[in-house]
């Protein structure tokens, strides 16, 4: 078991997002509660968080290539970014970033808002937090760090007054028909509540029909749908959809997180995504204390 130890490289203000939706409420930086004491603006470990980014998702994930070696974009400015290191080797195993945003109505500046319609989501009357680009060292597989990961979103959230923790969990790929089981999963068991449902908005998307078909313009009124299955769908294997799933993805289902009711293909980083979100007040008691106990 590796001793892990955590940094949290903080960043302020920054340059509009590019297709950012201009209807977002746009008034002063984020209001989310306080950053906590240990933020510090580092350059030399955000970009450390970008090499590993490209190492998982453009060398391991067949991403677009950067001639730089490192992934970022327009929103790395405007985020937190937490970095997890092996103690003994100094090894960055672990690292991902974290957008405050004050109210539902600032979720038009997020990363998920390029692909989702989140008008639902904007009548959200509390402090959120985006957590995007999430990934984990390819060679290394103690599971201590996902729970590290974890137990420091927990502390942050917790420091800032969060009520609800969104982002898009990564699917590897774009063939939607080696997730057939998941996607149905998580259309029988795990669908937004339809007041925060994120609506199509992706010119390429998977709905969760039979054989996962694309549906290029959204999901026709006149087929299956999430809402109205087809007469032919069949019951999901539990443990090839749990297999399936990305890390990230089945530890917010453990705490009673939620999905869209479809994946949005994104062939600029090869993988379909779907809009994940959990209130955090709809955690399990239980889950909540073992994480806090972990956050200190």
């Amino acid at each position: 078991m590796a001793v892990l130890d955590t940094a949290t490289a903080g960043t302020a203000g920054g340059e509009p997002i590019p297709g950012a939706d201009a209807g977002a409420d746009r008034g002063a930086e984020p209001e989310a509660g306080p950053v906590p004491d240990d933020v510090a603006v580092t350059g030399a470990d955000i970009a450390a968080a970008q090499r590993l980014r490209h190492l998982v998702f453009v060398e391991r994930g067949g991403a677009v290539a950067r001639d730089d070696g490192r992934e970022r974009d327009a929103f790395d400015a405007r985020c937190l970014h937490v970095l997890i290191e092996d103690r003994a080797s100094g090894a960055l195993v672990c690292c991902f970033r974290l957008l405050p945003l004050a109210r539902g109505g600032e979720i038009g500046r997020s990363y998920a808002a390029q692909f989702y319609d989140l008008s639902g989501l904007a009548a959200f009357g509390g402090p959120m937090v985006e957590m995007g680009r999430f990934c984990l060292h390819p060679d290394w597989h103690d599971p201590d760090i996902l729970r590290v990961a974890w137990a420091e979103v927990t502390r942050i959230v917790d420091a800032m007054g969060v009520e609800m923790l969104f982002g898009c969990s990564s699917f590897r790929g774009t063939d939607a028909a080696a997730y057939a089981d998941a996607f149905e999963m998580l259309r029988r068991r795990h669908l937004a509540p339809d007041p925060w449902r994120p609506r199509v908005k992706a010119p390429q998307i998977i709905h969760f029909a039979p054989g996962g078909r694309p549906a290029p313009d959204g999901p026709k009124p006149d087929g299956p749908t999430p809402d109205r299955p087809a007469p032919d769908r069949h019951a999901p294997d539990r443990r090839r959809a749990l297999l399936s799933m990305p890390p990230l993805l089945r530890t917010y289902l453990a705490m009673g997180g939620w999905v869209s009711d479809h994946a949005v293909v994104d062939t600029r980083m090869n993988t379909l995504h779907v809009f994940t979100g959990v209130e955090i007040s709809a955690i399990p008691p239980a889950r909540a204390r073992a994480l806090r106990a972990v956050a200190g």
